[in-house]
């Protein structure tokens, strides 16, 4: 007889993926009788064996997750042999192969608005202009003050990217005018793409167009509008159903800010200038004032000491930036670099903004896996349920890309897709911020065009890239392809400001030009209207369980199935059209898999067109394209 584990049917392991504090775990390996099988524990105070039991049809044993949050590792012993592996179906080895298992606080749960949002991503600068001689007055005031500042004639301009105004290398000092105003004239527009959340790049004052060198925390940069523009455009996006998320850039500050004031520019003492300002302990001298610890080396973003009391007072007291925000309108905070910040300061951001507002949400740009990820001090906490409440879900992003690139077929996307279902508390899962682009990638329709990463690629060769009309074509049915998979797998939509209107570039400052008004590709932008709508309004979607699986080399299927509806979305990434056929044995792996799979009725697919199923069913799917088929 084989002997067979598979960490994701639930006919082998229950509950399925990640498990609560003290939460019982129940095994099942299939093996013979008569064998001596033990189940290895790897907690955090060391190794434990616990015996398995015949039970006259396969060996079983159960366990009781530690009480405190943590991830362990698990694995079988076999006659003294070991048996398992990292993720999936096991096997014999001569040194211990483990499975992993996320511990997460029992009482985690994730902000239920934001699990069933549409988010819309803004760099404010690039998408619409309200006020163009407001916009001029503010950069006369900007380049009155001694600071750097080139504004562009016309929107339609390509943001810069080489050196220009006599420096030696690109700096981003150039503008086009967009500002809140300019958002909150075009909440109609976002809200009939179906969005609920627009997350917005930094926007408090700053000297460069992306801000994330924080000039002053509490006050609007005025290039963008004032305090006033912010909260009213946070009450009109409320009007319409729409909350409004801040970047939180926490980890340094800029030079020329007021809390180091490299160039004293400000009436009060910044570190820079005194030993005695209140602000000399957030920053690591090396020999004051000329050398310091700077974020990446950059020396125009000096690094802050985060657990500083007097610093972390400032961030997350009563009177502190995060408070003052969330009472001014926002609902919640996107941690920048997440990854570089202490465990200790999000879990105190994470009090405080919940403190403020219990429904507000906070997520962390982390590209990793969340409950893997390692750092300095060891394992990171982001999934334990005291500190975030998601990811930017770059771990859908880069799968997809490759997916839909024809790079990596769809075995290996499954596999990375459930792999994040085993790994991440549902609550978590289910608030993924999932996403195809943003400010800090290529343009989604640039990088779906074949290209390498843009990262693996020079300025120059970047430049170089022209890709035909043919290439563009292919990249937008696979741009709308991508937003499928969005739409239907767990997680919350985001969308990049204008890759919904087939906006191109490669990195940055290239992929953040301004928005086509009036140039939109239209027919990409109802693909992805469409999309929306079925996310925001598909009870199996927002409530129903998930299936994944590949059902071809190119070729991924998706099941949401509720009570009320059965949800499947056919996924093709091949250049030629497939026919697919499903059938119940396809789909073992994941927390629904413990039902039987009823394929059984009539759906309405995308078209309205009405397709019968008995045990199987089978539909052609076009080239780079999806169904998606309906059943009530």
């Amino acid at each position: 007889m084989n002997w067979y584990y598979h960490s994701r049917d639930p006919h082998y392991k229950t509950p399925f993926g990640a498990v609560k504090t003290n939460e019982q775990v129940s095994l099942r390996l299939d093996g013979e009788p008569s064998a001596l099988v033990e189940l290895l524990l790897y907690l955090p105070e060391g190794p434990k064996t616990v015996p398995m039991h015949w039970d006259g049809t396969a060996y079983r044993a159960s366990f009781a997750a530690p009480g405190r949050p943590c991830r362990i590792g698990y694995g079988f012993r076999v006659d003294g042999r070991y048996f398992g592996a990292e993720s999936g179906a096991a096997h014999f080895a001569d040194t211990p192969l483990t499975y992993g298992l996320t511990v997460y606080d029992g009482a985690f749960d994730t902000p239920e608005w934001f699990r069933h949002a549409v988010v819309y991503q803004i760099f404010p600068d690039r998408f619409f202009c309200s006020d163009r001689e407001r916009f001029l007055r503010a950069a006369a005031d900007y380049r009155a003050a001694g600071r750097s500042i080139h504004v562009h004639g016309s929107w339609d301009e390509e943001p810069y990217y080489k050196p220009h105004g006599g420096a030696k290398e690109y700096v981003p000092d150039d503008y086009f005018g967009g500002d809140l105003n300019g958002i909150r004239e075009k909440l109609p527009y976002l809200a009939s793409l179906g969005v609920t959340c627009i997350y917005l790049n930094p926007i408090f004052a700053a000297h460069s167009n992306h801000r994330y060198n924080t000039a002053d925390y509490l006050s609007i940069d005025p290039l963008l509008g004032t305090n006033d523009d912010f909260k009213a455009l946070c009450s009109a996006a409320k009007a319409r159903g729409i909350r409004i998320v801040l970047d939180g850039v926490f980890s340094h500050t800029g030079d020329d800010s007021v809390y180091f004031d490299r160039y004293g520019r400000y009436e009060t003492h910044g570190a820079c200038e005194s030993k005695d300002s209140p602000y000399y302990p957030w920053y690591r001298f090396y020999e004051w004032p000329k050398t310091y610890e700077c974020w990446w080396n950059f020396e125009t973003l000096p690094d802050v000491e985060e657990n500083e009391p007097s610093y972390t007072e400032f961030i997350q007291g009563e009177n502190g930036v995060l408070k003052t925000w969330l009472r001014s309108g926002a609902s919640g905070w996107r941690l920048d670099v997440a990854d570089e910040l202490p465990d200790s300061f999000i879990r105190g951001i994470r009090r405080s903004i919940k403190d403020q507002d219990p429904d507000a949400v906070l997520i962390g740009e982390v590209w990793d896996n969340c409950a893997t990820k390692q750092g300095p001090e060891g394992r990171r906490g982001y999934v334990n349920g005291d500190e975030l409440d998601a990811p930017m879900n770059y771990q859908f992003r880069e799968p997809a890309i490759e997916f839909l690139n024809g790079r990596k077929d769809a075995f290996w996307f499954a596999e990375t897709q459930n792999r994040l279902l085993e790994d991440y508390p549902k609550p978590f899962m289910d608030a993924c911020l999932n996403l195809l682009g943003s400010h800090d990638t290529e343009r989604t329709r640039t990088a779906l065009t074949g290209i390498p990463d843009a990262r693996t690629l020079t300025r120059k060769q970047q430049l170089a890239h022209h890709p035909d009309a043919a290439a563009l074509a292919r990249a937008s049915k696979r741009l709308a392809l991508g937003y499928a998979l969005m739409a239907v797998l767990p997680g919350v939509p985001c969308i990049y400001y204008g890759d919904e209107a087939g906006m191109t570039g490669m990195s940055d400052p290239l992929n953040r030009g301004t928005f086509p008004w009036g140039r939109e590709k239209t027919a990409l932008t109802e693909q992805v209207r469409a999309l929306m709508k079925l996310h925001n309004e598909s009870d199996a979607i927002l409530s129903g369980g998930i299936r994944i699986a590949a059902i071809g080399k190119q070729t991924v299927c998706v099941i949401r199935k509720s009570a009320k509806e059965t949800l499947i979305l056919l996924a093709n990434a091949a250049d030629t059209q497939v026919r697919a056929a499903l059938f119940p044995g396809l789909f073992r792996e994941g927390p629904d898999a413990v039902e039987p799979l009823d394929l059984a009725g009539t759906y309405i697919d995308e078209n309205g067109e009405a397709i019968a199923a008995r045990s199987v069913l089978s539909v052609t799917v076009p080239a780079n394209g999806y169904r998606i088929l309906r059943k009530s």
